[in-house]
């Protein structure tokens, strides 16, 4: 495990494989921990790939962040995210992420083209019932409470408990937030989980999307996924030019079962445990993207 200072946190993070490999950015969905991640990297490792896994800030080990610099947490993390990267001394790099992790992914290779080798992407959230969802579960929860009981009743909530049990240096950095400065952070990132015409993606315009370059590689949502709907992958494809969609490795309702499961028993999402079957694809996409490809 590895540490590095980005925008006044502590970003926490490691490095898979060897120095020489095609460099690799893996971030999962929600805020999800690098762990979730670990094994992905490891199989990427083991096919010749320098695998970078991170907690992003607000998530894992790493220090808190909020700040109304950027319009949604999501460009937080993108801005980390590139800051990382060249803090690492790597050149472009093939960056990869499923869901939550996707839109982070996206944002990067949108506004940092010059680190981004390549786009790989699964699990894109969009459309009406998933942006809204998103935004009750990330932010209408910390703002209702710290409405009520302040900074304080925010840092019991489970999420926030965990990240100050973790890294204890997030308790000071709750404590130095008043509940009028979080709660106007909050509101600001809110703005991007209200559906709106021309965003595909929660806070990104669809003629910014079209813009980007960098190869794109996406694997086909499930035909009943309701948090991440084959119509957002399909349009995600259409807007960024020259992407390509590829068939899912795993089986056609493996999210939807995995996510009930879920909600049935309480327990971590296991559909993170679908990671690892992507790992031939990726794999693949980064040898034949970039620099050197094919040689």
């Amino acid at each position: 495990m590895s540490s590095v200072e980005i925008n006044g946190g502590i970003v926490v993070y490691e490095v898979l494989g060897e120095e020489d490999g095609i460099p690799v950015v893996l971030t999962p969905g929600g805020r999800a921990p690098r762990g979730f991640l670990r094994s992905l990297g490891g199989l990427l490792a083991e096919g010749g790939l320098k695998v970078l896994i991170w907690d992003r800030p607000n998530g894992g080990e790493s220090d808190i962040q909020f700040g109304d610099r950027w319009p949604t947490e999501s460009h937080m993390h993108a801005d980390t995210l590139q800051q990382l990267i060249k803090h690492l001394g790597w050149g472009p790099t093939v960056v990869v992420g499923a869901s939550a992790g996707a839109r982070v992914s996206i944002i990067t290779a949108l506004e940092y083209p010059e680190i981004t080798r390549g786009l790989f992407l699964w699990h894109i959230a969009g459309g009406i019932y998933p942006t809204l969802a998103l935004g009750n579960a990330y932010i209408v929860e910390n703002i209702t409470t710290a409405r009520k009981g302040g900074v304080e009743a925010v840092m019991e909530l489970p999420h926030w408990k965990q990240r100050i049990e973790q890294n204890p240096r997030n308790k000071e950095r709750f404590e130095a937030l008043s509940s009028e400065e979080l709660i106007s952070v909050l509101k600001l990132w809110l703005s991007a989980f209200i559906p709106t015409p021309g965003q595909v993606i929660p806070g990104v315009r669809d003629d910014e999307l079209a813009t980007i370059s960098a190869p794109t590689a996406i694997i086909r949502s499930g035909e009943n996924d309701e948090e991440h709907p084959l119509l957002t992958c399909y349009s995600v494809h259409a807007l960024i030019k020259g992407s390509k969609v590829v068939e899912p490795p795993w089986e056609e309702d493996a999210w939807e079962k995995a996510f009930a499961n879920t909600l049935k028993t309480g327990g971590p999402n296991n559909a993170f445990a679908l990671n690892d079957k992507a790992a031939p694809l990726i794999l693949d996409f980064a040898r034949t993207t970039g620099p050197g490809a094919g040689a």
